[in-house]
This record gives C-alpha cells, structure tokens and sequence, in this order.
C-alpha cells in the first residue's frame, strides 16, 4: 500500500511566513499562560513536600476530604484523577515528614471515621524534601540544556564536519556554565543566557544545520513547556523524562531530512536552494509520516489506558510528537534557507562538497 506518491511535491517551502507565524503565536501563547499562572505547577519532585493518593469507593468531594483531613494533611490543593467513576484523588500538600508509614496509617484511620470503614485507601504517600526539590529543578535545567547542546553538537560534527570547532564551543560552554554556577548564578537566567550564547556562536562560528538543529528542538521544548502550562498541567520528572524524549525523537528526522539535503546539493549544487530543500522534504516526507503517525498511535494508547501515573508523560509525548514533526519540516529546514539567503551559498556548498 503506497500512502506517499514518489512524485509528491507539495511547496512546504512557500508556505515558510505561514509557519512561522504559527509557531510565533503558538509560543505567545504558552509564555502568556506561563505568566499569567505565575509559572508551571510543580509536582512534588521539585517543589518538595508530600504526594498522598487516596482511592474512595463511593463519590465524594474535594471539600469534604480536606475537612476530614485538616489538622493531618494542613494547606493542601486536592484534585480529581482519572475517570470520575475513579474516585480517585490527589492530594499536594507543603507537609514534610519523614514517618511516611505512620502518615499513611494516621489518613486511614480519619478517612475511616469519616466516611466509613473501608470505603477508602491510600493508594500512595510520597515525601521529597524542599531541598531535593531545588536541587532536582536546578538539575532538570541543565539536563535539557546540554541534550539540545550535544545534540546541535552531533548534527554540526555530523553534516558539516566540524567536529573540532564545534567541541571546542561546547567544551567552553559547559565550562562556563559550570564556573557561573559555583558562582550562584541563578540556573533559570543561567540556561537562558547560555541557549542564546549558544546560538550566537552556531550563527557566526557558520554551522547552519546545528543552528536549525537546535532551534527546532527549543521551539518543540517551548511548545511543550507552553502546552503544561496552559493546561495547568504539574512539571514532574516524568514530564523531564518525556522532554528528553522528545528531543530525541525530534533530532531523528531533521538528522534524515538534513541528509537528504546533502545528497541532493552534491548531486546539483547550482539548484535554487528553496527547491532543494522543498524536494528533499518531499522525498522524506512518507519516512517522516510513517514514523510519526505510528509512535502517535501508541502513544495515544498510552494516554488513554495507561492510567493517571502516566498521563502527563503521555500528554507531554503526543503535544511533542506533533511539534516535533511539524518542527523538522517548518523550523529546522527553513533555518538553513535562511542561512543561505544571508551568508550565501559558496561557503555552505563548500561544506557539502567535504
């Protein structure tokens, strides 16, 4: 079964202003309900204090639980989980102990004399203290800087074989950023500061494919980021986890497109460099579906039936997998024309003729 025709030639290319405002209006709006939320909800893991799953046979209300649990739980938000036949809740609360087994039997024995015997159970009690938070939030920044960094590093080392000057970039800038962070600069202003630095050096050191390698990759993170937030989606290690993921899955087929592009300016490096770049997107485009369409099917799955424990990885992997592959054809491909149409194509085909 032929779902893409060889000879396809749809003009993504001319179609470059259209997707850029997109994407522009698509960040606008996650960095406006960022703000307006005053940032992301943080889970537990990186805000500290204590997670408290609580399973009801019988429906209830959020109002009534925190009555019953009051002088236990203190300040708590509590939110509905799972489908609402569930009965299912969750509990955040700034509560920090460390007798987590005397905890959970304490919640039984008032939900008990609540609402009756056995008609709840605590499903599970977790404690992650205010320290281990910060340190996890410092963490997660510098874990997804250095993905996009070594990422962007390997498809510079990969097309444009640079592999020297681009590891020299990233040796001084994790340097550097190690050097600010001994020295309490905070991680937010950190990161951002060393993501536009390195875009600056991509920009002039001239390695046009990590620079589109690595701005399709942050728009993907923004999206993503932005998508948490405007759902008010909690920022959890899982969703880190799904992040990571995605800047994977992403990298993958601007790695297959960006090859393309090379073979083809080998081929015929006097091809205006918009059709060049359009055909090679044309002709990867059926790999890019098919890949694509198959991890959104299983991840769909997940969302769905995967229960609550992985609904937000799932979530932040389905808005990732759409960004990602709408980003490997709109941002990353359409960096490198730009870099053409400003630098010129002498010095970039050079390059490909290495």
């Amino acid at each position: 079964m032929q779902l893409i025709r060889p000879d396809i030639n749809i003009n993504f290319v001319g179609a470059r202003y259209k997707a850029l405002a997109l994407s522009t209006v698509l960040i606008l709006i996650g960095v406006a309900a960022y703000i307006y939320r005053g940032g992301l909800p943080m889970g537990v893991d990186f805000a500290g204090g204590t997670l408290i799953q609580i399973q009801f046979k019988q429906p209830t209300t959020p109002d009534a639980i925190r009555s019953a649990l009051k002088d236990l739980a203190g300040a708590s938000s509590i939110q509905q989980i799972g489908a609402a036949s569930d009965h299912e809740y969750l509990i955040r609360t700034e509560l920090i102990t460390s007798e987590l087994q005397s905890l959970s039997g304490s919640i039984e024995e008032r939900l008990d004399d609540t609402f009756g015997k056995d008609e709840a159970s605590v499903r599970r009690v977790e404690m992650v203290g205010p320290k281990v938070g910060a340190d996890l939030r410092q963490k997660a920044l510098f874990a997804v800087y250095y993905a996009l960094l070594l990422m962007a590093i390997y498809v510079s080392g990969r097309f444009e074989f640079k592999w020297v000057k681009s590891g020299i970039m990233a040796g001084v800038l994790v340097f550097g950023v190690y050097l600010l962070e001994i020295a309490g600069l905070d991680a937010t202003i950190l990161i951002l500061a060393a993501l536009v630095v390195t875009l600056v050096l991509c920009w002039f050191l001239e390695l046009p494919y990590a620079l589109g390698a690595l701005l399709s990759l942050l728009h993907d993170v923004l999206i993503v980021v932005g998508a948490f937030a405007l759902a008010g989606k909690e920022f959890t290690l899982e969703v880190l986890a799904a992040i990571l993921t995605i800047v994977g899955f992403s990298i993958n087929d601007t790695i297959i497109i960006f090859d393309r592009v090379r073979e083809n300016l080998r081929k015929d490096k006097k091809q205006d460099i918009h059709a060049l770049i359009n055909t090679s997107v044309n002709q990867t485009l059926s790999r890019t579906i098919l890949t694509s369409g198959t991890v959104f099917l299983v991840t769909v799955c997940l969302f769905v039936f995967g229960g609550t424990v992985i609904h937000d990885f799932a979530f932040a992997m389905l808005v990732g997998i759409i960004t990602g592959t709408y980003s490997t054809v709109f941002v990353a491909s359409l960096v490198v024309i730009a870099y053409y149409e400003l630098k010129g194509r002498k010095k970039v085909a050079r390059r490909a003729e290495a």
